[in-house]
């Protein structure tokens, strides 16, 4: 690529944006930045920001706007951002946040924008299989024939299902995706920014979608 990429990853929660946009930032050399570890790693710290993050994070709810808009500037204004771009997973959500980040990021925009699509019954059905490990955040997928306690293979930690990944909270979840980050589709298509990529797949069959999706940077 002739210059960094700036790329924003949406799609429904369980799509598979935080495998591929980890791929992505390998193969282009920009960073990852994920708003959901962002918050994540704030509840980890147990401060008063951690605790309010929690409680709204815990009943499926999303970060007030104001929030997650000061998170994001002050990433992408370090200098890794500044120089090689980014991968940005899980922002924005709403239109108010697309339009802020607009602002924000005049001088540097962003170059595309993918849709990567998943079914909504699909992403309902992974995310309830989805398991963490409290330590590491590394993912698995339930199976039933798991130990107890399930332990992680990466750094030995204990592996659960995530507050956040119960079925209430994921349909109250997906039914808030529906309703205010759908409307960032015809938003982007407006731009001229938007690219839908088919989420279903391998992990490399959605890789070598993405990977032509980000080549088009190229010819605009």
């Amino acid at each position: 690529m002739a210059h960094a990429v700036r790329i924003i990853m949406l799609g429904r929660q369980g799509a598979g944006k935080g495998t591929q946009c980890v791929r992505l930032a390998d193969e282009f050399g920009a960073p990852h930045i994920s708003t959901g570890e962002m918050l994540r790693a704030a509840v980890r710290k147990d401060s008063a920001l951690g605790r309010a993050v929690k409680a709204v994070l815990d009943k499926g709810e999303l970060v007030n706007d104001e929030l997650m808009i000061s998170l994001v500037q002050g990433r992408i204004g370090e200098e890794d951002a500044r120089m090689s771009g980014y991968i940005l997973d899980g922002f924005p959500r709403t239109v108010a946040q697309a339009q802020a980040f607009d602002h924000i990021s005049e001088v540097r925009p962003t170059d595309l924008v993918i849709d990567l699509e998943v079914k909504r019954d699909l992403v309902l059905s992974r995310l309830s299989s989805r398991r963490t490990c409290e330590q590491c955040q590394a993912n698995y997928v339930a199976t039933g024939a798991e130990s107890s306690p399930w332990t992680c293979e990466k750094c030995g930690g204990t592996v659960v299902q995530r507050a956040d990944d119960t079925p209430e909270a994921i349909n109250h979840r997906l039914d808030l995706y529906d309703a205010m980050t759908s409307p960032l589709i015809s938003y982007y298509k407006d731009q001229n920014k938007l690219a839908v990529v088919d989420g279903l797949g391998t992990p490399d069959e959605v890789f070598a979608r993405l990977r032509t999706a980000v080549a088009g940077i190229k010819n605009r």
